[in-house]
């Protein structure tokens, strides 16, 4: 299951970096620079890309940065998942030669290459828990229509459609800025649990009907006092923009985000028809660019504003200032992650596998790793050094 791996290896592993000058680089609407030209040092990321390439960050198959507008690194690592993936069989899935039915070989078989990393083929890259990030910018699009009058409505005002009478009580008091930032109360063992059936998010991913699993789960905490990663939570989001503007999150995304930013995607659906908002959307990596744009620009983008103003700052600030006592982890907004490294905010957006949205704002630049380290064969972690390449990029010093 994605989101449970993903918050199990949190700083998962990403993807590989090239200068986008290459014969193979497929057509994108971003205008082509360099860095030089962007006014960066190219040598760190070339660097990057080197590492990336010989292996140290596993199966990094994508990198994609964008400065002031300017696509100045674009680069796919060719990645043979069919022999990657060949024998191996697990929790989460069966490779090639390793599924034992036809009927193995499904969308949510994170194993096998006809749906993971790419979907059927195409550029679309699984986001995994970047998901997330994407699926609260849909919150803030039905806010600045006038759909969700605030953050600190009562969650469960979503749900006038399901049977509430055994809700645990302290979940009534729960906001949808506690849903956005983690902290409904809710008990959820997904981080603290192995892949097994003592993991909540295993056990939702295999229910029939992820809304009524995850309300009915009890509470351990008073809302807004505790954070916990909670899968179950983001799967929610699903019902509240289906209550809150008539649509499904999938057909409110291409009529009010994805046709406006010129995005194709794929969107898994749970056995209920809602989206995966926990882990089931897939875009390609120059499409994922244009969200950290979005944000960025605080919610306007070609001279449209979708997001009301204010909304991208708030949405990616340190609401929960450390996840945990350790004051080096990191920060958690609206379903976006908080890692600043050398004084300097990085908003991100962080799924299993290795998919990284990070928006360095002070600098002008957004960038995209994607990968997909699921096999167990072991590879440093991306995200750390992807961070310092960027920074280094951009002169800031150490």
């Amino acid at each position: 299951m994605p989101a449970i791996l993903r918050a199990l290896r949190h700083a998962v592993l990403a993807a590989g970096v090239a200068i986008p000058a290459t014969a193979q680089r497929p057509a994108t609407p971003w205008p082509v620079s360099t860095p030089e030209a962007q006014q960066l040092n190219a040598t760190p990321l070339r660097e990057l890309v080197d590492r990336a390439k010989s292996g140290t960050y596993g199966n990094a198959d994508w990198f994609v940065v964008v400065r002031n507008g300017q696509l100045v690194l674009n680069e796919r690592i060719p990645r043979d998942y069919r022999e990657i993936s060949r024998g191996k069989k697990g929790p989460i899935g069966c490779g090639i030669d390793a599924c034992a039915s036809p009927a193995d070989v499904n969308e949510f078989n994170y194993f096998h290459p006809d749906y993971h990393p790419f979907h059927r083929g195409s550029d679309l890259h699984t986001l995994q828990s970047v998901t997330k990030s994407v699926t609260a910018t849909l919150i803030g699009i039905a806010m600045q229509q006038g759909k969700i009058r605030s953050v600190q409505a009562p969650l469960l005002s979503f749900f006038d459609g399901y049977d509430l009478s055994r809700v645990d009580p302290r979940l009534k008091k729960a906001t949808l800025a506690d849903l956005l930032t983690m902290r409904t109360g809710m008990e959820w063992h997904e981080q603290d649990q192995p892949l097994d059936s003592t993991n909540t998010t295993l056990q939702l991913e295999l229910s029939k009907d992820w809304i009524r699993f995850t309300l009915a789960q009890p509470s351990d905490a008073e809302p807004g006092t505790k954070w916990v990663y909670n899968s179950g939570g983001s799967a929610l989001m699903a019902e509240v923009v289906r209550q809150s503007t008539g649509m499904h999150a999938d057909a409110y995304a291409k009529e009010r985000l994805f046709g406006p930013l010129g995005i194709q995607y794929h969107w898994k659906t749970t056995p209920t028809g809602h989206p995966d908002t926990e882990g089931g959307l897939y875009l390609s990596p120059l499409d994922l660019a244009k969200i950290g744009q979005l944000y960025m620009d605080d919610g306007v983008w070609a001279g449209q504003r979708l997001l009301p103003p204010g909304w991208a700052k708030e949405a990616t600030s340190r609401i929960v200032d450390h996840i945990n006592p350790n004051p080096a982890s990191p920060g958690y907004g609206y379903q976006w992650w908080r890692y600043d490294r050398r004084g300097t905010d990085v908003w991100a957006g962080n799924g299993f596998g290795g998919q990284f949205l990070l928006v360095l704002p002070a600098h002008r630049i957004v960038g995209v790793v994607n990968s997909w380290n699921v096999f167990g064969t072991p590879a440093t972690g991306v995200l750390g050094p992807f961070i310092d390449a960027l920074l280094d990029a951009a002169g800031v010093a150490k």
